[in-house]
């Protein structure tokens, strides 16, 4: 996967205003080429099969918590290499309780937020080292100890030594989603209804 950040700059003419007006401005493209590749891969092709609820066990009032289901991650590189994974909720906008933890499962009736889940690194294994979820929300320049995959932000993994991204050439680690289905008393559940929940992750290069 190939990074490259433009710098862009404009320049406004304001008419007479200036004394003196340069003719040419300068564009900065910068970048990083890596000779590495690595291949993010999840167990029986990242489905999660939830199953079938039946309505009446679900809290009126409040939301129903569905059993955990874990699904294994596997990122393969060629050689050791900073990375980190960047998910991106693929049904953005309908998770029922906004937050950067909570990813969406859908909508009912086209309206109606059907719930959440969330995704959290468990117990990473770097080239046989075990090693700690971490977790940036700018893009890599600060990192915290923190196991849930975020929306705005980049998980990667770390030693016990320090809270900086540590390169890997192979990972292992469980992702375990938790999820949630809104209030039944907000949801109109006359037919089934689809849980329908995706997120894609993304390798990103450091």
């Amino acid at each position: 996967m190939k990074t490259l950040n433009a710098l862009f700059a404009t320049l406004l003419l304001t008419g007479a205003g200036s004394a003196v007006a340069a003719s040419s401005v300068d564009l900065t493209v910068r970048g990083l080429i890596t000779p590495s590749a690595c291949e993010p891969t999840l167990a029986g092709g990242g489905n999660v099969e939830i199953g079938k609820i039946s309505a009446k066990d679900l809290n009126a009032d409040t939301y129903t918590r569905l059993p955990d289901q874990t699904v294994q991650l596997t990122v393969t590189c060629d050689a050791a290499t900073l990375v980190a994974i960047e998910p991106k909720d693929n049904r953005a906008g309908s998770a029922f309780e906004p937050s950067n933890t909570n990813f969406g499962l859908g909508l009912v009736n086209g309206s109606e937020k059907l719930g959440a889940f969330q995704m959290h690194l468990q117990s990473p294994v770097g080239d046989g080292t075990e090693l700690g979820p971490i977790s940036s929300s700018d893009g890599g320049l600060t990192w915290t100890r923190f196991m849930y995959l975020t929306n705005d932000g980049i998980t990667s993994v770390a030693n016990t030594t320090a809270i900086a991204p540590v390169p890997v050439q192979s990972l292992v680690a469980d992702v375990v989603l938790t999820s949630y289905i809104a209030p039944a008393s907000s949801l109109t559940l006359t037919e089934e209804v689809p849980i329908d929940g995706s997120a894609t992750l993304t390798v990103k290069y450091l």
